[in-house]
């Protein structure tokens, strides 16, 4: 297996990663290479989890009466004092 690259501008980033962790240069390209394609994975991710979380706010929402809202203040999260109860 070989990949040849050809661009001085890379192999002068591998050299400075490897320089400055004390990795090999295939150990830093790696690294980098599976750090680019899990950011690449994100916004699906996080799409799909802002999707769920605004699943269950829509079928809390559905169950509260209006009493339960007017119910719920943040003035029952906090004692006297500001803390938290």
């Amino acid at each position: 297996m070989s990949l040849n690259i050809k661009n001085e501008r890379v192999h002068a980033l591998a050299r400075a990663a490897a320089a400055r962790t004390g990795r090999s240069q295939t150990s830093v390209i790696e690294d980098a290479l599976e750090q680019y394609l899990a950011a690449l994975d994100r916004p699906e991710q996080e799409e799909a989890w802002r999707q769920s979380l605004d699943d269950i706010l829509a079928r809390i929402d559905a169950r509260l009466t209006d009493e339960d809202r007017r119910a719920l203040t943040t003035d029952d999260l906090y004692d006297e004092n500001g803390l938290p109860v």
